[in-house]
């Protein structure tokens, strides 16, 4: 064999081998995981959550690329973890249950793949009216002007809920589909009597009627609560401190759906229970990003669950 062929054939082995050291390499790297997290607006409490939540990840987890991402909230971020572009979204466990049974909002449209991961905190039910209203109840609302939330928002289904648990119905009101903003001006103008609000407490929009009116929140009564919880499954009692909006030092009970963290079943058992664990064994930097994530903790975090659990993260919360 002449010197010139023998030295294209070593080139030639030498070039393979290096070729599938590459490809060992890449190999490798491509056990990278890649998660998007789909939060909120960047001014709600999802966002900072979720930020907080994809550091945690990235240096808990090795291998781990995680990144949140600004969205819609929980009826978007739903639909983006059926489409796949995201693999975890932080949404509401009344709005998650609709999409796995195919009801309300997502009447027809079931998306029956999503798997918990943890819930995290309570977004309450709070029905706000103005001092000067002389509206005492819930039951004091037939026939008032009621801000019901925006159509086929979370917020209007948790009001049509507890209305019908006091055998009310938009027939019995003058319903008015206003987002929280609007709701609050609405009610500082007179134009409407009362509000239903479901968000972390304090919520800002309250907050910004009680700089210029004294406001009162309106209790659900214990037995209404059970019988709610009865048939909706993804409440829970909740109780709103005395003194949570300035000039209303009343203990208000009421009741709450759950911030959660939910996947698809494209989240194996093995990566569910390393984000769970990831997450719960650093609790205090995901406290640390919004005042609501003070009240995540290991305890509640099945709490008003609404859906099937990931395996892998049932598995850490036994342990």
């Amino acid at each position: 064999m002449n010197l010139g062929k023998l030295g294209r054939i070593l080139s030639a082995t030498a070039l393979l081998i290096f070729s599938t050291v590459l490809l060992v390499g890449c190999g490798a790297s491509s056990g990278n995981k890649f998660i998007n997290i789909a939060t909120g607006g960047t001014a709600g409490t999802y966002y900072p959550i979720g930020g907080a939540m994809a550091e945690i990840l990235n240096k808990a987890v090795p291998g781990m690329n995680a990144s949140a991402q600004s969205t819609g909230a929980t009826v978007a971020n739903i639909n983006m973890l059926k489409e796949g572009s995201v693999d975890l979204a932080i949404v509401q466990n009344d709005i998650t249950y609709y999409a796995v049974n195919g009801t309300e909002m997502f009447k027809d449209k079931k998306v029956e793949n999503l798997r918990g991961i943890a819930a995290l905190y309570p977004e309450t039910c709070q029905i706000v009216t103005l001092d000067s209203s002389g509206i005492k109840s819930v039951a004091d609302l037939k026939g008032k002007r009621v801000a019901v939330g925006a159509a086929g928002s979370g917020a209007e289904a948790n009001a049509r809920q507890i209305l019908e648990a006091y055998g009310i119905t938009y027939d019995d009101i003058d319903e008015q589909y206003l987002s929280f903003g609007e709701a609050a001006s609405a009610l500082k103008d007179g134009n409407v009597d009362a509000a239903f609000v479901t968000a972390g407490f304090p919520t800002a929009a309250v907050q910004d009627i009680t700089s210029q009116n004294k406001v009162r929140l309106l209790p659900i009564e214990a037995d209404k609560a059970d019988a709610l919880i009865a048939k909706y499954p993804f409440y829970t009692k909740t109780t709103i401190p005395a003194g949570t909006y300035a000039g209303f030092d009343e203990e208000v009970p009421g009741i709450s759906v759950m911030a959660m963290l939910v996947a698809t079943d494209k989240v194996d058992d093995k990566l569910g229970y390393d984000i769970t664990k990831a997450l719960f064994d650093n609790l205090e930097k995901l406290q640390a990003a919004h005042s609501a994530a003070k009240q995540i903790t290991k305890e509640s975090a099945k709490n008003g669950m609404s859906i099937e659990l990931n395996a892998g993260a049932e598995r850490y919360f036994k342990e």
